[in-house]
């Protein structure tokens, strides 16, 4: 390198030496920052694969490449167990509707837990299909109808009037309350097929990160408890959470960029 003038790359090539094996103890040595960083990210969000975990970082102020996250990743054995395939019958497929735009389309569904004493909760979580912003997560033991009519009232005061509501079959759904509420408003409310779950597959995504990420991950010892640590959960979701289908970017960062 020194007489000729080469490169480290075109060195190493000529004489069959990985490169990273060229200085291996100040390699080491530069990457214990990532790694700790990867730890801690990791052991936070358990269920984060790759992609996630290195946006996150680099959303986080540290400067890297995906090749090299992906090799600190790989040496640190933090990848996720490869999920087998299930054989489903065939099936014709319908494409969901991607909503072009702010408020055109909410999603509507209903998650349950338990706190230590035993007692049964449940959540209202409210999506925006555009950005996927978890809008609002309303908590109680019982969440009737008119329940559902004053959330909703209350997040139409803060986002604006969404043109669509797109919900399950349950009671509460199905409500003449909810009905009356939506024609006053002038929204469509538009129920998914009984036994179609991927007609609504926006919320239904999301209700499965919501329960491995934040119910299965705490024991929580009151209603006050959880409240807490969803909205800290619902905060970091929408400012800081990249997504995958959002070209990895944040919910509130896609809905400025539109």
């Amino acid at each position: 390198m020194v007489s000729k003038g080469w490169s480290q790359r075109r060195a190493c090539a000529l004489v069959g030496l990985a490169r990273g094996s060229y200085h291996p103890v100040a390699h080491g040595r530069q990457d214990e920052p990532v790694q700790q960083a990867l730890r801690a990210l990791s052991g936070r969000y358990p269920g984060w694969g790759f992609w996630k975990l290195h946006h996150r970082l680099r959303k986080n102020g540290l400067v890297i490449n995906h090749k090299r996250t992906l090799r600190i990743y790989r040496a640190v054995a933090l990848h996720l167990p490869r999920r087998l395939k299930k054989r489903v019958p065939a099936r014709v497929k319908q494409p969901l509707a991607v909503p072009e735009a702010v408020n055109k389309c909410w999603s509507l569904d209903f998650t349950s837990d338990v706190l230590t004493d035993g007692r049964r909760f449940r959540t209202l979580n409210v999506l925006d299909d555009y950005n996927r912003e978890l809008l609002g997560v309303e908590i109680d033991f019982s969440l009737p109808a008119s329940r559902v009519v004053q959330v909703l009232t209350r997040l139409v005061e803060c986002y604006g009037r969404p043109a669509q509501l797109r919900t399950d079959n349950g009671p509460e759904f199905i409500s003449a309350k909810l009905s009356e509420w939506c024609e006053q408003q002038g929204i469509i409310l538009h129920w998914i097929q009984p036994g179609k779950p991927t007609q609504n597959a926006y919320i239904e995504r999301f209700n499965g990160s919501f329960r491995r990420e934040l119910l299965d991950a705490h024991l929580f010892r009151s209603l006050a408890h959880v409240r807490q640590l969803v909205e800290e959960w619902r905060h970091d979701y929408n400012t800081q959470r990249p997504h995958q289908a959002l070209n990895f970017m944040t919910p509130i960062e896609f809905k400025q960029a539109a």
